[in-house]
């Protein structure tokens, strides 16, 4: 079966986003993890917001080619012909996705999708990429999470820029 990996950026304070919806605090001096982590998935679920977000920076797209999903009621159609969208109830699509053939999926954003997937219980792993850097506002990475989720940390790396990158699984 397919698992469901978060892997985000996100600042010490906890927000993926600073106040203004940007995220040029990101570190990207170096590859911190992110070549092996791409051999690891092949398709990657956003929500409407981060795909809009990161198509104005296509340039910095890693996923180009891969089979993309994007949760929405607003769009209805979009380029380029790798991106699906889902329109449907994404508990289910989740669920239905995670029995297809294929590697991993990575679960960009945003934070709605984020915690419905939490909430649902389908989130395999935790990638979280800790910037040394307080933003003081901005989109928190959890919000509205329904019941408590204890988690096990199986891996970590500290980078001689001081980001810190940990991996969890839930228990």
């Amino acid at each position: 079966m397919r698992r469901i990996i978060l892997g985000l950026a996100v600042s010490l304070d906890s927000f993926i986003e600073d106040p203004h919806g940007e995220y040029d605090w990101c570190f990207t001096d170096q590859d911190y993890g992110m070549s092996d982590f791409l051999k690891r998935i092949d398709a990657i679920i956003m929500g409407r917001k981060s795909f809009e977000l990161t198509m104005k920076h296509e340039s910095e797209n890693l996923w180009k080619g891969m089979e993309t999903f994007v949760v929405t009621n607003t769009l209805k159609e979009v380029e380029p012909s790798n991106v699906k969208l889902v329109a449907r109830d994404v508990v289910d699509f989740v669920r239905e996705l995670k029995h297809t053939k294929g590697k991993d999926i990575w679960l960009f954003g945003g934070t709605q999708l984020i915690t419905t997937l939490v909430n649902a219980g389908l989130v395999d792993e935790y990638w979280l990429s800790v910037h040394p850097v307080i933003l003081g506002g901005g989109k928190p990475l959890f919000q509205n999470v329904a019941i408590r989720k204890s988690l096990k940390l199986v891996s970590h790396k500290v980078y001689d820029t001081g980001l810190v990158s940990l991996k969890y699984v839930p228990v």
